[in-house]
């Protein structure tokens, strides 16, 4: 597979986990527009500011892993990468509810200041856009997984690339969600954050399999001093 086609697949399918995870925030956006365009013009404006940011990050990814490329690290930092996505997915699976609790309430103190800022924009003339890129910062475990799958492009522009077509995938369902309100529920009814500690271990497994070298076609393919091999 294409590392453009799985950056867009990976944002496509993990916004069904986004809209779970997000989709009370991007109900309480305020809605005090006048009209049905003016709301679709805001909420696109806020979805492309996450966007951008998601791109931004993932320049700073693909840069940070040049240096991984050209000293030889790239085997080694796959693998390092999958054995974080796998304890992440495993501590997911069998954590208590307690503890996910004290990581929740840590996490949302963590990122009150953030959550204020968003508010303080989305209340400004024309904020929107500076919100969405705020946005952007906010903990997501998918954002993680793209991240971590961008850290292994060898190339900012590369790394940049792959965070914004990851970026556009969560676009169309994200922006539903932002536009049509409640009524997501009813097209998505599943708890899909249970998705999520499974997709950590899936991910997980196919980075220590790609740092293995095994010479598996898509699976774990040769690496190569150039970077990611791109299956077309």
């Amino acid at each position: 597979m294409s590392i453009n086609y799985l950056a867009f697949f990976m944002g496509l399918l993990g916004s069904l986990h986004c809209v779970a995870m997000c989709g009370p925030l991007l109900l309480a956006l305020p809605s005090a527009e006048k009209s049905h365009s003016q709301i679709i013009l805001n909420r696109t404006i806020y979805q492309l500011g996450r966007v951008l940011t998601y791109a931004a990050l993932g320049m700073i990814i693909g840069f940070i892993s040049i240096g991984a490329e050209y000293k030889g690290w790239q085997q080694g930092l796959s693998i390092i990468t999958g054995g974080f996505l796998l304890t992440v997915g495993l501590f997911t699976i069998f954590s208590n509810h307690s503890n996910s609790a004290k990581l929740i309430k840590i996490q949302q103190r963590l990122f009150a200041p953030l959550f204020k800022k968003i508010g303080y924009w989305l209340y400004k003339p024309g904020g929107n856009f500076f919100a969405g890129i705020l946005n952007g910062f906010l903990p997501c475990g998918m954002v993680y997984i793209a991240l971590a799958t961008a850290l292994n492009t060898g190339n900012t522009l590369a790394g940049g690339k792959f965070m914004l077509l990851f970026g556009l995938g969560t676009l169309p369902l994200m922006l539903l969600t932002g536009i049509s309100g409640n009524y997501i529920k009813k097209i998505i009814p599943f708890k899909l954050s249970a998705w999520l500690p499974a997709m950590f271990l899936i991910m997980g497994a196919w980075f220590i399999l790609r740092g293995s070298n095994l010479d598996i076609p898509y699976l774990s393919p040769l690496i190569y001093p150039e970077g990611m091999i791109d299956c077309n």
